[in-house]
């Protein structure tokens, strides 16, 4: 086939894209890997004309603007489901490499009503004051939290005392607060203020059973583990590693203060070498029987990123399923190679899918991955085959005149990284 045509659907506000670092390591791996690569949002569309007004590194190192011929595959990479967003992500406009798929509540009663998951589900409510009266008394640590929430944001971890009940608090600024309460009911008065104060389009919170994760004394600590698909559709684990929190904080997130350090190090030193291996090999268990699950019921997907959970006991957790992640974990354990596979593996997937078109691929026995410094690769071969349906510095952007598809083709895109993903690209009108 010629040339495959790769369109990467970015949130854009104004004249700035959100995850600058990200988004420009794309758009220089597909150069790489010989595929046309632009950045586009929803308001970029015309639907009538079939054309998009998208978005490459040029030149001079800057994006600039130019029209653009309908994408063969497109990666949905939007983080805000804003009206423009909903109308292009729901139509039929494009095949996408990553299918829609839910919040975090449909996405946890989903997990704790397939049998395979459920030896690895805290247990989980719907909040409301009678839930959490009956979850109290269950557990000495509960964690409420939106439903439809991210990046750590809106969380409060409750902790019962001798004196009552610590409330640690992250608000969707995310800014801290630490109160003491005496009673259950002065807690229950609270949350409900907080969760009215902090719930995200009319959306629902959920109560869910605390975990002891201070395998590191009085900082928790959790797994992210990322889990994509390759060049041929098939699932492999490209790497993972453990999110430490800040000193006395209630979630481990690194953008949040946390710091990223080596699985293996670490839990080799919790647990020992020879725990190490079976808690590493459970890990990668629950993500491809999480991946084999989500695709059962949503359709084909590209990539998750697992916030896994390994307990004081060395006991193995779910608590929770990311469909658009962040690779900064990578960075900040110093595994740059790691880093760029990850942002790679998107487009490997995606121009897989171009040249496939519609048809049915079949996803079959996962791939191994190498994790940091192991060199022992775990291999799971008791999965059974199924078909399923394809579904700080930044640069400006010049906005220059629109060059047609086929100049397009010979342009010679550049990208480089740039220190942080939390930047904004901004576009400088001329």
């Amino acid at each position: 086939m010629s040339r495959p045509v790769i369109g990467i659907l970015a949130w854009r506000v104004g004249l700035k894209f959100k995850e600058s670092n990200y988004l420009k390591q794309l758009l220089k791996e597909g150069q790489d890997l010989g595929a046309l690569v632009y950045l586009f949002s929803a308001d970029d569309v015309n639907r009538d004309r079939k054309s998009i007004y998208g978005y490459v590194q040029g030149r001079s190192k800057k994006l600039e603007r130019h029209l653009f011929p309908w994408p063969d595959v497109v990666i949905d990479r939007c983080r805000r489901g804003d009206p423009a967003y909903r109308k292009v992500r729901n139509s039929k406009l494009f095949i996408y490499a990553n299918n829609r798929y839910t919040n975090k509540w449909r996405a946890t009663k989903l997990f704790m009503q397939t049998d395979a998951l459920q030896k690895w589900m805290p247990e989980t409510m719907k909040y409301n004051v009678s839930n959490l009266r009956e979850m109290i008394g269950k557990y000495r640590i509960l964690y409420v939290k939106p439903g439809n929430g991210t990046g750590g944001r809106s969380i409060v971890k409750i902790s019962r005392t001798d004196k009552g009940f610590l409330i640690q608090a992250r608000s969707r600024n995310l800014s801290k607060k630490t109160i003491e309460a005496r009673r259950v009911v002065t807690l229950c008065h609270w949350l409900n203020t907080w969760v009215d104060q902090q719930r995200i389009r009319k959306g629902i919170f959920m109560i869910q059973q605390g975990l002891d994760l201070q395998i590191i004394p009085k900082h928790v600590a959790d797994t992210r583990l990322l889990i994509q698909k390759d060049d041929q559709g098939q699932w492999t684990v490209t790497g993972m590693g453990i999110r430490v929190g800040p000193r006395n904080s209630s979630t481990s997130n690194l953008h949040g203060g946390g710091k990223a350090v080596s699985f293996e190090a670490l839990i080799t030193e919790k647990f020992g070498a020879e725990k190490v291996q079976a808690i590493r090999d459970e890990c990668f268990e629950l993500a491809f029987q999480v991946v084999r699950t989500i695709e059962e019921h949503f359709g084909n997907m590209m990539e998750f990123g697992l916030d896994i959970g390994v307990d004081v006991t060395g006991r193995v957790w779910l608590i929770e399923v990311n469909p658009k992640p962040g690779r900064d974990i990578f960075k900040g354990l110093g595994k740059m190679n790691l880093y760029r596979e990850s942002c790679r593996r998107p487009l490997e997937y995606a121009i897989f899918l171009a040249k496939r078109g519609n048809e049915v691929i079949t996803i079959g026995e996962p791939t191994p991955a190498v994790l940091e410094e192991s060199s022992n690769d775990l291999h799971l071969n008791d999965f059974r085959t199924e078909e399923i349906p394809v579904e700080p510095e930044d640069h400006g952007i010049i906005l220059t005149e629109a060059l047609e598809p086929e100049q397009l083709q010979s342009e010679q895109l550049q990208s480089e990284l740039s220190p942080s993903d939390e930047q904004l690209i901004d576009i400088q009108p001329i």
